[in-house]
């Protein structure tokens, strides 16, 4: 028996079990010199308190007291080199380790079945996937030290949350300048010396496209950058209605906002893997970033809870870091599209760890900035509407527990259980969503109006930077400032309460609600009461 037919000594790698994921089918087996690659996450070296959150580390702090240590790192290269693959990358502070190899001995150091998979309503040219079924298994000597190994499955993970409707329904719309004059953007700043970062997992933007777009706005173009990660890059495939619509949505917004801060934006594989690398990538960058903004998402119990817990504790290294990172809580109001009947929120909006962005359906002067009225984004079942609720898999945060989050819908968790004093709430924070009353971008030379909490996550991330501009210092874990001292039913400093219309399953109500949160900002009184 060679050593590459020799049984491997493995153990179950716990909350590796993968749910399953309607709208694709199985094709058999993947050819066998088929080459894999994946992500695996490691263990911290100490535990990372909150007080680490009240004063951000540099990156030489984080990686010494809360990356991977280097002896893990090295029995991961030595055991898993042992077996026949490559280590491909190792970033000790991000306790990210990259490796590949052959389908079968990756099947085999994991202990899995990797099938060839495609879209079950798709045509013979359909992109095809692997997908996986079940739990993962790890060699036994990395039992503790390997929490996640991710990109197995390398299906969808997110979806972008923008919305676009007809023209005709159309009812406004408002330049991204025209928003801060809304919400009140401080007076002598615009992102000068700050750096904002935004994921992305798909599409790309043209230059000239970006160009003719701020000369329109009388800015000049901001300095933009794309950032491969795990060999994906800037590819816009012309599709206005696809993921090119997000992308140009973030930069423009967030150029539009913040027009003097450095743009990163970071391009990745729409994987557990890609997005995870792309924002432990992003965090860990040099400058640090005020901001990082994300506008894809998917509903939390679609992903496996190693994904889950691996990219939450890269959100934290971000926010002890000094990175406050913005996140699109979903368009499809309380149900997140799942369809069962019951309420669901977004991850990684959910992740108490991300600043979570609601939607509204605003109506204001675009001459004067005065606002006539603004209400939750609700345009009906299958039309749109502001994410929110209850996560069912993080607990209620200490900064939360004064305003009033419910227990979650119908009283109970995910798994039917009565619940106990109730999850993490979401959204955080809001600002216009409603398409009908949406952003004026330019996609693909085109000039449309897009909406969706996707263009409310770009939105935070520029006002974040100019907060940081104005402060001189990060927001980091900007929560346990915005929730300071708020009760339920009162109004937190900085914000205008959203007090009309439901998501679903949640109405909005005086102080923070599971439709818009906190409410919508005032940009100068928020700065003041930072």
């Amino acid at each position: 028996m060679s050593d590459a037919e020799q049984p491997l000594d493995l153990v179950p790698l716990p909350g590796s079990e993968r749910p399953h994921r309607p709208g694709f089918r199985s094709h058999g087996g993947l050819a066998p010199d088929s080459r894999v690659e994946a992500t695996l996450v490691l263990r911290r070296r100490a535990e990372l308190p909150e007080s680490a959150f009240a004063e951000p580390l540099s990156r030489d702090e984080l990686a010494e007291r809360y990356g991977a240590s280097p002896e893990d790192v090295e029995l991961v290269r030595s055991t898993l080199e042992g077996i026949g693959l490559t280590v491909d990358e190792a970033d000790p502070a991000g306790r990210r380790v990259r490796v590949s190899g052959p389908v079968q001995t990756v099947a085999r150091a994991f202990g899995t079945d990797l099938a060839r998979s495609t879209p079950e309503d798709a045509g013979d040219d359909a992109p095809t996937y692997r997908q996986r079924t079940g739990g993962l298994s790890i060699p036994a000597a990395l039992a503790g030290v390997v929490t996640a190994v991710l990109g197995l499955d390398d299906r969808p993970q997110a979806r972008a949350q923008f919305r676009y409707v007809p023209s005709a329904a159309v009812n406004t719309s408002y330049t991204p300048p025209q928003l801060g004059e809304v919400y009140s953007f401080p007076k002598g700043t615009d992102g000068s010396g700050q750096t904002v970062a935004i994921i992305e997992l798909g599409g790309g933007y043209v230059q000239s496209d970006l160009d003719t777009y701020f000369a329109g706005l009388g800015i000049p173009t901001p300095s933009i950058t794309a950032v491969g990660v795990d060999g994906a890059s800037n590819a816009p495939d012309g599709n206005p209605n696809g993921a090119d619509g997000e992308v140009m949505l973030d930069i423009e917004v967030v150029g539009g906002l913040a027009p003097a801060a450095t743009i990163l934006v970071y391009f990745a594989p729409n994987t557990d893997a890609g997005f995870l690398d792309a924002v432990s990538t992003a965090a860990h960058a040099d400058p640090t970033p005020a901001a990082i903004s994300i506008s894809w998402g998917q509903s939390e119990d679609q992903w496996t809870a190693q994904a889950r817990t691996a990219f939450d504790q890269a959100l934290q290294d971000a926010a002890a870091l000094g990175v406050t990172t913005t996140v699109a809580a979903g368009d499809d109001g309380s149900s997140d599209r799942v369809g069962d009947g019951q309420a669901h929120v977004d991850f990684p909006a959910s992740s108490p760890h991300a600043l979570a962005c609601g939607g509204t359906r605003l109506e204001a002067d675009t001459s004067t900035g005065a606002v006539r009225s603004e209400t939750v984004w609700n345009n009906g079942t299958g039309r749109g509407a502001t994410g929110g609720g209850v996560s069912a898999v993080f607990p209620l945060p200490s900064w939360q527990k004064s305003v009033g989050v419910p227990s979650g819908a119908g009283g109970t968790d995910a798994g039917g259980a009565a619940n106990g004093p109730g999850g993490r709430g979401v959204p955080d924070v809001s600002a216009v969503a409603d398409p009908q009353t949406g952003y004026r971008v330019r996609v693909d030379g085109q000039d449309t109006v897009i909406g969706g909490t996707s263009a409310v996550a770009p939105l935070w991330a520029a006002l974040v930077a100019r907060l940081a501009q104005s402060t001189g210092k990060p927001l980091g874990l900007a929560q346990p400032l915005l929730y300071d001292s708020v009760g339920a039913g009162q109004v937190a400093q900085g914000f205008r309460d959203i007090v009309t219309g439901d998501n679903g399953a949640y109405q909005a109500a005086a102080g923070w609600d599971a439709c818009t949160g906190l409410g919508v900002p005032d940009g100068t009184k928020l700065l003041s009461a930072l």
